[in-house]
C-alpha cells in the first residue's frame, strides 16, 4: 500500500533503442469528434440502452438521464485536464497511474478494461431488433456478427475509418430527430410528465419512482454519455492533442447529451400511455406515430449505428490493449504480439484479441452485462476524479494544459457523488465486478509487483512529455 497514491515512475526518457512505439497522429478535433461520437452511438444508446431504463424508471428516465448528464460534466472536465496532462493511448490508467500510483492505475484498467470489452456486445446484439423489418436474426448471432465485421474494419488506418463512421453518424442523428419531431408532434402529455416520476407496475397498476430509483439508475445513465472519453484512448493520435482532447471530449458531451436527451423527452410526452412507455418499444412508437415505412427506415439507420458503434468501440479497445502491452503490463511474449502495428498504423493483434472475444460474449446474459458496465462505469470514473483531485502536484504543477474550473470543489463532488450511486448498486454486479478486480489484483501482488522495475511502466510518445 505504500505505493498507492504516489505519482508513477512514468513518462521517464527511455534510450533511443528502447523508446515506445507511438501510434501514427493523423486527425484533428473533426476526425477526432466524429470517431468520439460514434462511439458514444447516441441512436443505438437511444434504441437499445434507453429502453431498458424506460422499463424500470417510466417517466423519470429524462430527468435520469439530464442529472447523469450533469454529472459527467464534472468527468469530462477531469477526462480534460487529464487527458491533456496524459496523452496516452492508455488512457484511464495512463493518466490514473502517473497521478496516483501504479497500483491504482492497474485497477482502473481493469474496470477501463471490463468496460471495453462489454459494452460493443451489449451494443450489438440490438442489432437483430432492428433488421427485423428486412430480416429475422437471433440477438446473439446477429451481434457476434457486428462484432466481427467491427473488428474487420478496425484493422483499417484510422483516418479512413473516421469517415466511414462519419457516414454512419448522419445516419443515425437523422434517425434521432425522426424520433424527436414524431414524439413532439403526436404529444399526449405537458412537460410536466418529465417529473411525475411513474411507471407502469403489474396488472395496469401505476407505481411510483422513488429517488432511490433514480440514484440506482444513475450508473446506467452515465453509460448512456460514457462513450465521450474515446478522445482520450485517441489522444495520441490527435492533432496537438494538448488543445484538442479537451475540445473534442466537452464537445461530444454536448452533441451526445442533445442527440440522446431530446428525443427521450419526446418519447416521455408523445407515447399514447404509460404501459407503451414503460414496454420501451421505440420502433413500434415509431411505427404508430407515422406509418411503416418511416418506422423501417428509422430501424435500419439504427442498425448502422449499432455496426457504426461497433467499429469506433474495437478501434478504442484495441489501443487500451496495444498501450498495455507497450506498457510491459504482460509477460513479455504476450507484449511482443499486442503491440505490433499493421501495414496500416493499427494494433492488428490487439483489434482482433478484443473483437473475437466480444462477438463471444454476446452469448452472455444481458442484464449481467449492464449491470457488471455500469458499477465498472461509475467506480472508473471515481477514480479518474481522484486522479484529477492529485492533478496539480509535481511537475505537471506547472505542465501547459487545459485546466478544469472550479477545482478541486469539482473532483471532490464527484467522488462523494459516484460513491454513493456505486453503493446503491445491486449486490449481485458489485460481487461480480469486484471478484474480477480480486483476481487482478492478485495479479498484481504476485506477478507486477515484484517486477515493478520492467512491467508496468506507464509511458508516454516522446513528443507529449512533460
Amino acid at each position: 500500500m505504500t505505493d498507492m497514491l504516489r505519482p508513477a515512475e512514468t513518462a521517464v526518457p527511455q534510450t533511443a533503442g528502447s523508446s515506445p512505439k507511438a501510434l501514427k497522429r493523423s486527425i484533428g478535433v473533426v476526425g477526432g469528434t466524429l470517431l468520439t461520437l460514434s462511439c458514444v452511438t447516441p441512436a443505438s444508446t437511444l434504441f437499445v440502452v434507453v429502453p431498458d431504463l424506460f422499463g424500470s424508471l417510466g417517466t423519470a428516465t429524462a430527468l435520469t438521464i439530464a442529472i447523469g448528464s450533469l454529472l459527467c460534466i464534472a468527468v469530462a472536465f477531469c477526462y480534460s485536464e487529464l487527458g491533456t496532462l496524459i496523452p496516452s493511448a492508455g488512457g484511464e490508467y495512463a493518466m490514473v497511474s502517473t497521478m496516483a500510483g501504479r497500483p491504482v492505475g492497474w485497477l482502473v484498467f481493469v474496470l477501463s478494461l471490463l468496460v471495453v470489452m462489454i459494452v460493443p456486445p451489449v451494443i450489438a446484439m440490438g442489432t437483430a431488433d432492428y433488421l427485423a423489418p428486412v430480416v429475422h436474426l437471433d440477438p446473439a448471432v446477429a451481434g457476434a456478427g457486428v462484432m466481427l465485421l467491427a473488428t474487420l474494419a478496425g484493422l483499417l488506418d484510422l483516418r479512413a475509418n473516421a469517415w466511414i463512421t462519419g457516414i454512419f453518424l448522419v445516419l443515425e442523428v437523422i434517425a434521432a430527430a425522426v424520433v424527436a419531431v414524431l414524439g413532439f408532434a403526436h404529444s399526449r402529455r405537458g412537460a410536466g410528465s418529465l417529473v411525475s416520476m411513474q411507471v407502469a407496475g403489474s396488472g395496469h397498476h401505476t407505481d411510483t419512482v422513488t429517488a432511490m430509483m433514480v440514484v440506482s439508475g444513475l450508473a446506467i445513465a452515465l453509460f448512456v454519455t460514457q462513450g465521450f472519453s474515446t478522445a482520450v484512448y485517441l489522444s495520441e493520435e490527435l492533432e496537438h492533442p494538448r488543445r484538442n482532447v479537451a475540445r473534442t471530449v466537452l464537445a461530444t458531451l454536448a452533441i451526445s447529451t442533445v442527440i440522446i436527451l431530446v428525443p427521450v423527452v419526446a418519447i416521455t410526452m408523445g407515447a399514447s400511455d404509460l404501459s407503451t412507455l414503460t414496454g420501451g418499444d421505440i420502433s413500434s412508437m415509431v411505427t404508430a406515430w407515422s406509418n411503416s415505412a418511416v418506422g423501417t427506415f428509422v430501424s435500419l439507420c439504427v442498425a448502422l449505428a449499432i455496426i457504426n458503434a461497433g467499429i469506433v468501440m474495437v478501434i478504442q479497445n484495441s489501443r487500451v490493449l496495444f498501450a498495455s502491452a507497450r506498457d510491459k503490463a504482460w509477460p513479455e511474449p504476450v507484449n511482443n504480439v499486442f503491440a505490433k502495428l499493421g501495414r496500416f498504423g493499427s494494433p492488428w493483434v490487439a483489434t482482433l484479441a478484443v473483437g473475437v472475444p466480444g462477438a463471444l460474449l454476446c452469448f452472455v446474459n444481458l442484464d449481467t452485462l449492464y449491470g457488471v458496465t455500469g458499477v465498472s462505469v461509475t467506480g472508473m470514473y471515481l477514480l479518474v476524479a481522484v486522479a484529477a483531485l492529485l492533478s496539480r502536484r509535481g511537475s505537471h504543477k506547472h505542465t501547459p494544459a487545459w485546466r478544469m474550473p472550479l477545482w478541486p470543489a469539482m473532483p471532490i463532488l464527484l467522488i462523494a457523488v459516484l460513491a454513493y450511486v456505486l453503493s446503491q448498486q445491486e449486490t449481485s454486479y458489485l460481487l461480480w465486478t469486484g471478484g474480477i478486480t480480486a483476481v487482478a489484483t492478485l495479479y498484481w501482488v504476485f506477478y507486477l509487483r515484484p517486477r515493478r522495475d520492467t512491467r508496468w511502466l506507464v509511458s508516454l510518445p516522446e513528443d507529449q512529455r512533460p
